[in-house]
């Protein structure tokens, strides 16, 4: 079973794991991640551990700061990104489980938050489905990334 909860120090061991040079491309190393909530230290940025059967098997950062108004002008929104899948872990459809189920947990935890939204790099294609198959939408807004253009997708909640 594949369930969410705030990341806890304790979390961090399983989630050290190494990324590819491809996925590195695309998100953050969780010590990376970790880190730069740390120097911005201004209480937006919530890193959430993704656990499959009890074991951390990836992470992601719900960004209330404003890095979200370059995707959304919704004063109301969540910036989902770092998403990591422990590559060991990876294409047993953990991703997309915890995809699925974001939205209950942001509504349950920041009940002022109308939406979510994320930014893919066009190459990842197989993020970018996942994000289609758990109802994000592609309006045709891009933006270049730090590794390319990037589809801007946004979901009510």
């Amino acid at each position: 079973m594949v369930s969410l909860r705030f990341f806890k120090d304790l979390d961090f061991g399983e989630l050290n794991y190494s990324l590819n040079e491809n996925q590195l491309q695309y998100t953050s190393m969780v010590e990376k991640a970790l880190k730069r909530i740390e120097e911005r230290n201004d209480g937006k940025e919530f890193p959430v551990t993704i656990f499959k059967d009890e074991k951390p098997a990836g992470f992601f950062v719900l960004d209330f700061g404003e890095d979200k108004l370059d995707l959304t002008e919704n004063e109301e929104s969540v910036l989902l990104r770092s998403l990591s899948i422990n590559p060991c872990l990876q294409g047993k459809g953990i991703g997309n489980t915890a995809m699925q189920k974001v939205d209950s947990f942001v509504r349950e935890n920041f009940p002022d938050c109308s939406e979510i939204v994320l930014a893919v790099n066009q190459k990842n294609i197989s993020a970018y489905h996942i994000y289609l198959k758990a109802g994000y939408l592609y309006d045709g807004k891009t933006r270049i990334g730090r590794s390319g253009p990037q589809y801007l997708m946004h979901k009510k909640i």
